[in-house]
């Protein structure tokens, strides 16, 4: 008998992207709303994708087995 497959969560594959070097890229917090009180230059630095932690690494990739 097959073993079940192992299922992606779909709100983690909805944010985050693996590399082709195998990080996972994402998108940066806080510039959704409230933004008059922040800079220009901050804000602009909000559209930057960022990488996920070290910390995080372990969590996200379990998250998403398929990559």
């Amino acid at each position: 008998m097959k073993m079940p497959k192992m299922k992606t969560r779909r709100a983690a594959a909805k944010r985050f992207t693996e590399t082709g070097s195998g990080q996972f890229k994402r998108n940066k917090a806080f510039k959704s709303h409230i933004l008059e009180k922040k800079s220009p230059k901050r804000k602009r630095n909000f559209r930057k994708a960022a990488l996920v932690s070290k910390s995080d690494y372990k969590r996200v990739a379990r998250l998403l087995p398929n990559g």
